[in-house]
């Protein structure tokens, strides 16, 4: 069985202005996935900019920070084997025109400045991502999918 791991999602302003936040999720659990922390919020300036620190000095900051704190995002924390790779794989190429057909990025996005979602690129980075997001509130659900014999070669 793959490594279990935790992931950190978050369906953009964009995507949830669009309605796809039903869909997103409906391909993550359709993956086999579990959501075991879900938040709709309004991230503050502050928060945007803790998330996205790695691009402080890029040209486009500026612009990300505005269009990430400019309506609600869907927040959310996914388990599953091998979860950051799987996630990454699912959501496709960070240009939607690059993006593979069938991932969420290369079915319903077309500029790299509005790729519907975001998705942490390491588990390190995941675990980063979800404090910054989730802060001390933070409250892990712990379940079994009721496919989970089906889901993973024990």
């Amino acid at each position: 069985m793959a490594e279990v791991q935790r992931e950190f999602v978050m369906i953009k302003p964009d995507g949830v202005a669009r309605g796809l936040v039903g869909e997103i999720i409906r391909r993550i659990e359709a993956k086999g996935l579990k959501i075991v922390a879900l938040e709709m919020k309004t991230l503050d300036r502050e928060t945007a900019e803790e998330l996205y620190a790695e691009h402080k000095d890029k040209p486009f900051f500026e612009d990300l920070v505005e269009y990430v704190t400019s309506g609600p995002v869907v927040a959310m924390v996914v388990e599953g084997g091998d979860a950051v790779k799987a996630v990454r794989n699912l959501i496709g190429a960070t240009d939607p025109v690059e993006a593979t057909p069938g991932s969420i990025r290369g079915d319903f996005a077309l500029d790299i400045g509005r790729n519907v979602v975001h998705a942490a690129d390491s588990p390190e980075a995941a675990e980063r991502e979800i404090k910054v997001v989730f802060g001390d509130d933070l409250k892990i659900h712990e379940y079994e999918r009721c496919d989970e014999a089906w889901l993973y070669e024990r």
